[in-house]
Parts: structure tokens; C-alpha cells; sequence
């Protein structure tokens, strides 16, 4: 099966102060490099969604050999980005959706996601009880993913079918924890 990771990271990180996915995080690396060294480390095909005029991630990426689509419709919200970059995975069987501004996600759980995933099905990491990402939609579900706009990003796609999704109990807490504040950023 063919699937790949999108990995979102076209926010415009308000509540941050500043540009989130170039802070640093105590081993040295950005928020964004660490994010995209995980995902890359799955061995799974990786597609960024970025602002089109996001020079400085752009130039990260061409150095980093990662690919990329522009999400003209980013300041619109998440749900926006979603839809215009869930084009890039057209050729994938699922795509994984990640965020950028979550580094802990080991590879494992990616590579546990992807075995779970197919074209009709919805996969969940969840631990504890708790819900979290990279989150693997089957291409059934990509044209309602190109029909998003917002801020809500995929909740009401995963709402209208909970029924096709499958919860992965995983041990990993990085699929829990994100960056939003500047205290978020240590170990």
C-alpha cells in the first residue's frame, strides 16, 4: 500500500509570539526540523504544507530534500490547509496527518498508524483514553477532506464517520503534546 505523511505547518502560530517551528527545543534542533526528522525517520513518503510565501521553511525544506505544497488558503485556518494540501496525496492510498508543531511523535507510532491504515479507514493514535496525531485517513475520506474550511480541521470528517474509525492504543506521549507557548518547549 502506498501512504505518506502530510505534515501541516502553515499556522501562524498566535498564541507562540513568534514563528514556533523555528524555536529551538533543548537537543538543538528546531520545532520543525524535529517534526519532519520524525516523520522522515518512518521511512513513509513526507509532504510539508507550508504558506506559499514561506521562504525561510521553503529553504529548510530544499536543503532538508522535503517535499512540499503551497496552501494559498492557510490564514483561513487549518481546515483550509488540509483541504488544498490533501491534493499532494492524491497518488496514496492514506495519508497521515501530522502537525508540525508536535516533534515527540516517535517513528514508531507513525509506522504503527500506517500499518493500521487503508483506503476505507480512519486511524486514531490514542493513549490513555486520549486521542492524538499523526491521524491516517483512507482515500475514501480525501474528497470530504478537500471540502474543509476553518479552523475545525478534520473533527467533523472523524465525527460524521466515527463508525469507520479505528483507535491504535499506542506508548508514546509525543502524539498528546504540542507546542503553543514558549513554556511548551522544554523536556
Amino acid at each position: 500500500m502506498n501512504l505518506g505523511v502530510l505534515l501541516l505547518a502553515a499556522g501562524s502560530s498566535r498564541r507562540f509570539g513568534g514563528d514556533k517551528r523555528f524555536a529551538r527545543l533543548g537537543g538543538g534542533d528546531s520545532v520543525f526540523e524535529a517534526s519532519i526528522r520524525a516523520a522522515r525517520a518512518s521511512g513513509l513518503s513526507l509532504c510539508v504544507c507550508l504558506r506559499p510565501d514561506d521562504t525561510r521553511a521553503l529553504e529548510l525544506l530544499a536543503r532538508l530534500g522535503v517535499d512540499s505544497c503551497a496552501c494559498a488558503d492557510a490564514a483561513r485556518g487549518m481546515g483550509h490547509t488540509l483541504a488544498q494540501g490533501i491534493a499532494a496525496a492524491a497518488d496514496w492510498d492514506a495519508a497521515l496527518i501530522a502537525l508540525a508543531d508536535m516533534p515527540w511523535v516517535l517513528p514508531a507510532t507513525y509506522r504503527a498508524v500506517a500499518a493500521a491504515a487503508g483506503p476505507r479507514r480512519i486511524v486514531v493514535p490514542s493513549r490513555g483514553g486520549r486521542r492524538g496525531h499523526p491521524v491516517a485517513f483512507g482515500a475514501a475520506f480525501y474528497p470530504e477532506l478537500a471540502r474543509l474550511e476553518g479552523d475545525a480541521g478534520a473533527r467533523r470528517v472523524l465525527a460524521r464517520h466515527a463508525g469507520r474509525v479505528c483507535e491504535l492504543e499506542v506508548d508514546d506521549p509525543g502524539i498528546l503534546r504540542d507546542v503553543d507557548r514558549p513554556a511548551d518547549l522544554g523536556g
